[in-house]
């Protein structure tokens, strides 16, 4: 793992979204592998602003969404359909016949979830996946207990997950139970993950995640076994690693430092 460290939220958020701006500028026609939930809305404006500016073109980008509820149609307000839409789609040149997103409200959910894994095989598996990190330890929905060798399956969400999770819904109306996930393995076999984590809720998890034992009891510990993870973090995020002024010292910060 590279773990690079910011002063805020702010910087931690702007080098994420510069880590896409890059690869799509070296590999217009790459794979991304894209995340929802209050992490990503700031991570997406950087990217909206780049395109607005002239900076990034995204015509040729093929995306897949990691998630999406069970039982939510795609124009329900709290699908990543949705989402994922007003967050980043609608105000950019995504060629939304190359956007994929899990069909919540598909007839067999569990024949929607192979489909889909089988489609991003087929395209060639992610080259660049974005992820967050749940207070729970989960990625993408893999929830506690998932095994590292998962492909895109319906899981069960924890009453924790879908507590967090209430405020985007109206009142009265219960988060689905629910969801379809790409699984553990298959986001290991993305060529590159850059996962990005602020806030002081996040430490706990982020430093299990780092410097924890390999457990399904923290599913983000997973990545520790991919060779090219980058965990992008503020201070608050980063304020339970015991390691800290170790990973400062290798990229003081947040930057690349010669070999010499």
């Amino acid at each position: 793992m590279k773990i690079l460290i910011f002063d805020t939220s702010e910087m931690a958020t702007s080098r994420a979204a510069q880590q896409i701006i890059d690869r799509v500028a070296a590999h217009p026609d790459c794979v991304l592998g894209l995340a929802t939930g209050g992490t990503m809305p700031p991570v997406y404006r950087h990217l909206t602003n780049a395109h607005l500016a002239g900076s990034v073109d995204f015509a040729s980008v093929t995306t897949f969404n990691l998630d999406e509820y069970v039982g939510l149609t795609p124009d329900h307000p709290c699908s990543y359909h949705h989402f994922m839409a007003q967050e980043l789609f609608d105000a950019t040149d995504f060629d939304r016949s190359q956007t994929h997103i899990p069909m919540g409200n598909a007839p067999d959910p569990e024949a929607e979830a192979k489909r889909y894994d089988a489609k991003i095989q087929a395209a060639g598996a992610i080259d660049l996946q974005l992820l967050g990190i749940g207070t729970n330890g989960h990625i993408g929905f893999n929830e506690p207990t998932s095994s590292f060798g998962s492909r895109t399956r319906i899981k069960t969400l924890t009453k924790a997950t879908r507590s967090a999770n209430q405020r985007y819904f109206s009142d009265g109306e219960e988060p689905p139970r629910y969801a379809i996930t790409v699984g553990i393995q298959t986001i290991l076999e993305s060529r590159d993950i850059v996962l990005l984590a602020t806030g002081e809720s996040k430490a706990p998890a982020v430093a299990t995640m780092i410097e924890g034992a390999l457990s399904a009891s923290c599913p983000a510990t997973a990545l520790q076994l991919h060779p090219a993870t980058t965990i992008i973090l503020d201070q608050d995020a980063a304020s339970q690693l015991k390691l800290r002024e170790y990973y400062f010292q290798v990229h003081p910060n947040g930057q690349e430092t010669p070999i010499v």
